[in-house]
């Protein structure tokens, strides 16, 4: 995908940065002081504080069960910051308030999680059988590049559904209406905003309930480290904008299991095809290229000069 920063700029998305260790008036307050917003305590069923920016957009933060220390009331340390619906140009907003949430004690632990949702509006059903079969492809390659451990797995951040590929792979012309009888196939509240169906490293929910309109990448380990969410962040984006440029894409399969042999040549491979070239992505290759094994010069290790070499 050529020059993927322009590509993805007039794309919208919103992250979920899940901490522990701060109360939520005392991040709200650091919130607000980094974007120039005021903050102000709702007290809502997430017993949530809002920051308002200059410019009228809202940032949450607000508890979450699931949350080491996320007690009800303003005094409860733990819980989730949400960011307003953000674009490329907002990075540098979104990662002085990272590091302004560590500043003031907020930190990460096992129970911290980080997602990332992605503006889907104007994506079509063609374009979603693409982003769910690219990514059910590369599933493993992504789990192992962001680190995401095995008991995050178990439950709020499942592998993608062999079944609901399978379905998704064999539609000739599909529509949004067959995509979503296939992902709700076997969940248990499909119009609810818990439905089963979301516990999934790649979640559709939102395309059709709550009418936010996004896809959400829920495979992410909580971190409140600047360039990590970048990363993040602009695997995310560019996984869909890729998705929504393909003209096709292959028609499914298994998925490529991961060998740490050949880990970083793989992953280059991907990022490269995903337009991860130029001084933009230099840090944020690095960080993604930090979990994996292998070389990212030769397919099987450089020993004695053997493998097959990256382009």
């Amino acid at each position: 995908m050529k020059d993927a920063i322009n590509r993805i700029a007039s794309m919208t998305y919103g992250v979920e940065l899940e901490y522990t260790g701060a109360s939520r008036d005392k991040v709200a307050k650091a919130v607000a002081e980094a974007v120039g917003g005021t903050a102000r305590y709702v007290g809502s069923h997430l017993s949530n504080w809002t920051v308002t920016m200059p410019d009228g957009r809202k940032w949450q933060v607000e508890s979450d069960a699931s949350v080491t220390g996320s007690a009800s009331g303003w005094h409860g340390r733990g819980g989730e910051v949400v960011t307003p619906i953000l674009t490329y140009a907002d990075m540098d907003t979104l990662q002085k308030v990272v590091r302004a949430m560590r500043a003031a004690g907020a930190k990460v632990d096992a129970t911290c999680g980080s997602h990332v949702h992605v503006g889907a509006k104007d994506m079509t059903a063609k374009q979603i059988q693409n982003l769910v079969k690219v990514f059910y492809r590369q599933e493993e390659l992504i789990l192992k590049a962001a680190g995401v451990r095995r008991e995050r797995l178990n439950w709020y951040t499942r592998r993608q559904d062999n079944g609901f590929v399978e379905k998704v792979a064999a539609m000739r012309n599909p529509t949004m209406d067959a995509l979503a009888d296939a992902y709700y196939a076997g969940a248990s509240g499909r119009h609810s905003h818990y439905c089963t169906a979301r516990y999934r490293t790649l979640n559709l929910h939102n395309l059709w309930q709550g009418g936010k309109r996004t896809v959400e990448f829920r495979l992410f380990e909580g971190t409140l480290h600047a360039g990590e969410i970048r990363a993040n962040v602009l695997l995310a984006l560019t996984l869909t904008a890729y998705a929504m440029d393909a003209k096709a894409t292959s028609a499914g399969g298994a998925r490529r299991a991961y060998r740490d042999a050949s880990g970083k040549y793989d992953l280059r491979v991907l990022l490269l095809r995903l337009g991860w070239i130029g001084d933009e992505f230099k840090n944020p290759r690095k960080h993604m290229m930090a979990r994996v094994g292998g070389s990212a010069a030769w397919k099987d290790g450089a020993a004695h000069g053997r493998g097959r070499r990256a382009a």
